[in-house]
């Protein structure tokens, strides 16, 4: 018999290669991420259904899978975790920020296993972009450590790692680290919480 795991990682692996999917910076089959992903989550306290659901994590939100069809093949848990972790700006108006606000606030209230696992996919998707884009970095960096805000409770130590890895991209890029009034950061992440 099949794990529900397995089962999972066939599926994700076949809808990112129907659409030849590719990692950004790499150029890697996109698989490559929710593997990660799932490694990350099978590193700390978790269920079957927690890293089926990061296998799939983006599955609804860069391919043709449903909300619905995950349901069907994997049952209402592994889908309501993957509807907590897709994005739903995706078809809004309006700029970056205000895209970015609304993800942020669908994050906010997900359950604590969901929230590990878009902490497993924050520190896969931090490791090398400092390296890769350094000037995007300091909008994502930004973005994703008002995220960190709103994941407490997933996993401590995915929350500290999170943590550690956007403080040292910060200082990787010269980029003051938290609470310097006046700084370029600071102002950028008050645009942020204002929505503009």
């Amino acid at each position: 018999m099949t794990s529900l795991v397995d089962k999972a990682r066939r599926y994700a692996s076949k809808a990112h290669a129907s659409i030849n999917q590719r990692r950004k910076y790499t150029n890697d089959p996109y698989i490559v991420h929710p593997e990660a992903v799932a490694n990350i989550v099978a590193s700390v306290p978790h269920t079957q259904v927690m890293l089926a659901a990061a296998w799939l994590h983006d599955t609804v939100e860069d391919t043709q899978s449903t909300l619905d069809d995950i349901a069907r093949h994997f049952g209402n848990e592994v889908a309501e975790l993957v509807a907590m972790l897709t994005n739903v700006s995706g078809n809004v108006q309006g700029n970056r920020i205000q895209r970015k606000n609304l993800d942020r606030q669908h994050t906010a209230k997900a359950c604590a296993s969901a929230k590990t696992i878009k902490l497993a996919d924050l520190i896969d998707n931090l490791r090398s972009l400092v390296t890769h884009d350094p000037d995007f970095a300091k909008t994502y960096l930004v973005e994703k450590r008002l995220l960190l805000a709103v994941l407490k409770e997933g996993d401590a130590t995915l929350w500290q790692q999170a943590e550690y890895i956007i403080n040292d991209s910060l200082q990787r890029l010269h980029q003051p680290p938290y609470n310097v009034p006046g700084s370029w950061f600071h102002g950028t992440e008050q645009m942020y919480l204002a929505g503009d």
